[in-house]
């Protein structure tokens, strides 16, 4: 089965007002990496804020989600909503992307560009927003259903989003990181979903993608052990069909190879004394 989604055109890199910060990586090709996986109060509290704004700025994207509106529409919604409460939109220029937010449609893993694809009534979209503000970033994404919707995408959708609960109600100090992709992974294939392997959630703070990886498969050779104070997310992609995937030319958008449909939902969370606390909540 071929795709059935095509590249839209891209409009311009929309303008940011010089008063607002701006993240380190931006106008470079790379962004700097390293940083303590566990984070200072200081730092939390900032991340607090971040997260909660990101968490606003998705409702509110999610808010123009419906059948005729482009993709690259719910950019611009995202995009002066993050500006009007004083934030970057941390994917807008790293590594040279393109837009201020992620729109995956239908059979796009992840990293869909937004163009001037119109979303069709059954279509399901994922929005993946970040803002930086204070120096912090705070990322987050959900799964949209676009008007009516087949009942097998629609459950797709929910249980992935119940995998992502799952998986942070299982984070504790002490515990391994590999507990994640545990939870995740066996969940899935309850249903016989796929459960992407390529693309992970990552540590996160004064770094958009601070270097820890976090698997959502069970990975038996991760060590990593849970500490209070570290910062991360957890972002599952489950698929109808296979993981295997193919890349776009834009070199970001990739789609599974059978073309069947995949979902996604992510969260930044906090590592607590006593388990975990979800910093992108509005």
């Amino acid at each position: 089965m071929t795709t059935l989604l095509q590249p839209g055109r891209i409009s311009p890199m929309r303008k940011v007002p010089a008063h607002i910060e701006r993240p380190e990586y931006v106008g470079k090709k790379r962004p700097k990496t390293g940083e303590s996986d566990v984070k200072t109060p200081e730092v939390i509290a900032r991340m607090r804020v971040a997260g909660k704004l990101a968490a606003q700025a998705l409702d509110e994207v999610g808010k123009h989600v419906r059948p005729g509106v482009t993709t690259d529409e719910l950019d611009r919604v995202g995009h002066e909503f993050l500006l009007d409460h004083g934030a970057y939109p941390s994917t807008l220029g790293y590594k040279g992307y393109p837009k201020s937010l992620c729109t995956s449609i239908n059979e796009v893993i992840c990293h869909g560009i937004p163009d001037d694809t119109v979303l069709r009534d059954g279509d399901i979209v994922n929005v993946d927003i970040t803002a930086f503000i204070g120096g912090v970033h705070g990322d987050t994404d959900a799964t949209y259903l676009v008007g009516e919707v087949d009942e097998e995408s629609r459950l797709l959708v929910e249980r992935t989003r119940e995998a992502m609960m799952r998986a942070i109600k299982a984070v504790a100090p002490g515990r391994q990181l590999n507990v994640v992709g545990r939870v995740i992974e066996s969940y899935a294939k309850r249903f016989g979903y796929g459960v992407v392997r390529d693309f992970t959630g990552h540590g996160i703070g004064t770094s958009f993608h601070s270097g820890l990886m976090v698997p959502h498969y069970e990975d038996p050779s991760l060590r990593v052990e849970l500490r209070t104070g570290m910062t991360f997310t957890i972002e599952p992609m489950l698929t109808l069909g296979t993981i295997d995937y193919d890349m776009w030319a834009d070199g970001w958008t990739a789609v599974t190879k059978d073309g069947k449909r995949t979902a996604q939902f992510e969260h930044t969370i906090l590592v607590t004394d006593s388990g975990s606390e979800i910093l992108t909540l509005a």
